[in-house]
């Protein structure tokens, strides 16, 4: 049973709340128009994207300290210099250009072309895929701190190059926010999770029993004796969307990074309660339908889902790593000895520790390195291959 944190949260200040109040407003219109039950991954699609109603697309400082959560590149400049030693190699095989997803703050852009023309490898062109206008301002503001020479690089995207290019995608934090559905398994039977009203209005969770494609699904993916009420979730969505990225690519490789894990880790009989996930004022909690538009949700990724999706779309998993081992390979150490003083090395030591740490960053963040035309080793995988994980 889990624990009811609401209590522990931050109060919504009166512009959330009102915010909210609009968002539950749409959802009980949405409900009502699928019959009194909506799909878990469709009120995702609304709380989360729903123009000027999601969380993504509603303004709201999301990043940071300031923020719901921090990203690895809002942490440290460590992390984007880091990955753009891996960056620069594959650049040095096809040349090119870069395309980022979801960009963020834009931070690790910045971080990235910076330590990319300190190599001479900056990329022809750095393209910027992000949904939210709020944040595509946020990340323009950040980017004028380049000398215009790379800022003119930049250019902003409102879907997938139309073009397949030479070069990098890179999806950092991305996979986790693709929507998802939510099933419970009882007496071996599926039950789908979605989402209805009480006789108040007030949203809760509603089960019915999944359709064949989901219950085959769910049988396929973990076909163990299932412990009673066991919850987790799957992400349809993950193989079309390596696919679209896989379409993006003529020679290079995608490299994603995210919190999650192998198959047989993401559904093991003890994670019965699912990898689920809410974020708010830098509160980690296990209630999506509390605050809806105004706190992030999110999901483990199943990195076995992701690579199948490589393979069927004809990239090759040509690396699969924890966050840990790749910045180590990538040379962090290096990057924190550089430090100019005592004080930035002792400042620069402790960012790494949080980006390196198994209790951290460092072992529950993988990075997979999925790629097309590449022959030689990528150096971010040099020390560890967790791809018979998989």
């Amino acid at each position: 049973m889990s624990v009811d944190r609401s209590s522990t949260l931050p109060a919504l200040t009166a512009e959330q709340a009102a915010h909210s109040a609009r968002v539950v407003r749409a959802l009980r219109a949405a409900i009502a128009a699928h019959s009194g039950w909506l799909p878990f991954d469709d009120y995702l699609r609304l709380v989360l994207y729903a123009p000027g109603l999601g969380y993504y697309s509603a303004g709201s400082a999301k990043f940071g300290t300031a923020g719901d959560f921090v990203t690895a590149p809002e942490l440290s400049e460590l992390f984007a210099r880091c990955l753009a030693a891996q960056c620069a190699q594959i650049l040095d095989s096809t040349g090119g250009e870069m395309v980022e997803l979801g960009a963020g703050t834009g931070r690790l852009a910045l971080g990235l072309l910076t330590r990319l023309a300190e190599l001479g490898r900056t990329p022809a062109r750095y393209g910027i895929l992000e949904v939210s206008a709020e944040l595509r301002e946020r990340q323009q503001r950040t980017l004028q701190q380049l000398p215009a020479e790379l800022r003119s690089r930049v250019h902003w995207l409102d879907a997938l190059p139309p073009s397949p290019i030479a070069g990098v995608l890179l999806a950092n934090e991305v996979a986790d926010a693709l929507p998802f559905r939510r099933f419970v398994v009882s007496a071996g039977d599926v039950y789908e999770r979605g989402v209805a009203l009480s006789e108040d209005g007030a949203l809760i969770d509603a089960d019915r029993p999944a359709a064949t494609a989901l219950a085959s699904e769910v049988r396929r993916i973990a076909p163990q004796e299932w412990p009673a009420h066991y919850l987790s979730e799957v992400c349809p969505l993950m193989a079309p969307w390596i696919g679209a990225l896989a379409a993006a690519l003529a020679r290079g490789a995608l490299l994603l990074i995210d919190y999650g894990l192998p198959r047989h880790e993401y559904y093991h009989p003890q994670r019965d309660r699912g990898t689920l996930r809410c974020h708010f004022r830098q509160r980690a909690h296990e209630q999506p339908l509390l605050y809806p538009g105004v706190q992030d949700i999110t999901a483990w990724v199943d990195f076995t889902r992701v690579a199948e999706g490589a393979v069927d779309a004809g990239l090759e998993v040509a690396g699969y790593c924890t966050q840990a081992a790749f910045l180590l390979a990538t040379g962090i150490e290096s990057e924190v000895a550089a430090a100019e003083s005592v004080i930035a090395r002792a400042r620069a030591a402790s960012e790494a520790r949080a980006l390196l740490l198994p209790g951290e960053m460092g072992e529950n963040f993988k990075v997979m390195a999925l790629t097309r035309g590449l022959d030689a080793p990528l150096r971010g995988f040099a020390l560890q291959d967790l791809r018979r994980t998989l």
